[in-house]
């Protein structure tokens, strides 16, 4: 016989996968769209040189995309592929989940079509992106970690080069230009081809989230949170086990409004459109450790100190 656990398991696995796949599909296809239609040069022009500037460029550029934390690591990469600036691309992908319209309008139906938790959660979230973008600048090199990317597009690109010999008996012609047709092809094939690169991550870390939220009770967690230090850190922890999609999550927090202020909502609904199961997993797979456990660091750190400033 199968025990409930296993069933609300496989119910929050099956929930998790229906929430994130459109906006994995999404991010894909925004990602495969930069790689065929927009050049190195088009960004360099786009992108400020000075590094207070390019942080808050990419803390912006974040409201124009409608990506989720699901779908913005492949399109962060891209752009660091595109030579965007390390820490700008990273100002992106912490802000864009949060202070696009599609995630600004939910959060604002969550609370009863009021404005203050939106303000809040966008006034953290661009603070933070900015700061953990600015010390990003400060403590990494570009090339430390573009020189990881690059081999792994190196790799890529061998491997479908070498398929291209075999299939057009190495008749290549490098210098000519694409059509609008064949970028458009080319675009769903990377689309398809980053799909499935990221799939596996996300069902993974679908899996993680799914069995944490089954074996780590809410109730538990709740109890601890009596004061308004211990009530964001709960909060942040909370935020990372559901691993909730960012489109969704002003919903579940808004349920937590009897229990915690402001302060512990801002941190909830911040930190876990930045950093959770899913997008962890993802982002191991894409840079250096190292740079990623430095990178958590900063982000819970600065939700933290700066949620405490919210009344």
């Amino acid at each position: 016989m199968i025990s409930q656990s296993f069933l609300q398991l496989n119910t929050i696995f099956i929930s998790i996968l229906i929430e994130a796949i459109p906006f994995v599909v999404i991010g894909v296809f925004i990602s495969a769209f930069i790689q065929m239609f927009i050049s190195e040069k088009m960004i360099s022009r786009i992108i400020p040189k000075n590094r207070y500037a390019s942080v808050v460029m990419g803390t912006c550029m974040g409201a124009l995309f409608p990506a989720c934390e699901c779908g913005i690591v492949p399109i962060t990469e891209r752009l660091v592929k595109k030579r965007v600036p390390l820490h700008s691309a990273i100002a992106f992908m912490l802000a864009g989940p949060i202070i696009n319209p599609v995630v600004i309008f939910a959060t604002y139906v969550a609370f009863g079509n009021s404005w203050q938790m939106v303000i809040y959660r966008c006034g953290l979230a661009i603070a933070v992106s900015i700061f953990v973008g600015l010390m990003v600048s400060f403590i990494f090199k570009e090339d430390q970690l573009r020189d990881f990317i690059d081999h792994k597009l190196k790799k890529y690109r061998d491997h479908h080069d070498h398929d291209h010999d075999h299939e057009h008996g190495h008749d290549h012609h490098h210098h000519s230009k694409p059509t609008i047709l064949a970028k458009i092809k080319g675009t769903f094939d990377h689309a398809v081809d980053e799909f499935f690169s990221v799939g596996k991550y996300l069902v993974f870390g679908a899996f993680i989230a799914s069995a944490m939220q089954t074996y780590v009770k809410t109730s538990t967690l709740l109890t601890f949170g009596d004061t308004k230090v211990m009530a964001i850190l709960v909060m942040i922890v909370l935020a990372f086990i559901m691993s909730l999609c960012s489109e969704a999550d002003a919903f579940v927090a808004s349920s937590f409004r009897g229990t915690f202020g402001p302060s512990a909502l801002s941190a909830f609904l911040v930190f876990g459109a930045m950093v959770d199961i899913k997008n962890l997993i993802m982002m191991l797979s894409t840079f250096k450790k190292r740079f990623v456990v430095t990178l958590i660091f900063l982000i819970t750190v600065s939700v933290f100190v700066g949620a405490l400033f919210i009344a």
